[in-house]
């Protein structure tokens, strides 16, 4: 059974930084294409970003891009999200997700999930 297991969440203020972890149990990690949503208060969970099972291929959604990264370290299990310039319309609770190799936007195509992380903005 894959874990997920996602840390690092917090309170930030606006403009500020803050980098989420997610470590996923196994040793078919590296098998994985790993994702990044987020789910607001009253609103659907939304794609963030995702990385394939290599970390050739790295994916943003539009909210995000210049401003969030993904990166993944295969022997550590580990993929993490850095965040900067972060704005009051980030807060959300933060999952990451896995799926075999190719990374999508579409979170039903995503088999596995973490519990997720807050991650609050304050103005």
């Amino acid at each position: 059974q894959v874990q997920l297991v996602e840390s690092g969440g917090g309170l930030v203020q606006a403009g500020g930084s803050l980098r989420v972890s997610c470590v996923v149990s196994g040793r078919t990690f590296r098998t994985y294409a790993m994702g990044w949503f987020r789910q607001a208060p009253g609103k659907e969970r939304e794609f963030v970003a995702a990385i394939n099972w290599s970390g050739a291929s790295t994916y943003y959604a539009d909210s995000v891009k210049g401003r969030f990264t993904i990166s993944r370290d295969n022997p550590k299990n580990t993929v993490y999200l850095q965040m900067n310039s972060l704005k009051p319309e980030d807060t959300a609770v933060y999952y990451c997700a896995a799926r075999p190799f190719i990374a999508t936007q579409g979170r039903h195509d995503y088999d596995y999930w973490g519990q997720g992380t807050q991650v609050t903005v304050s103005s």
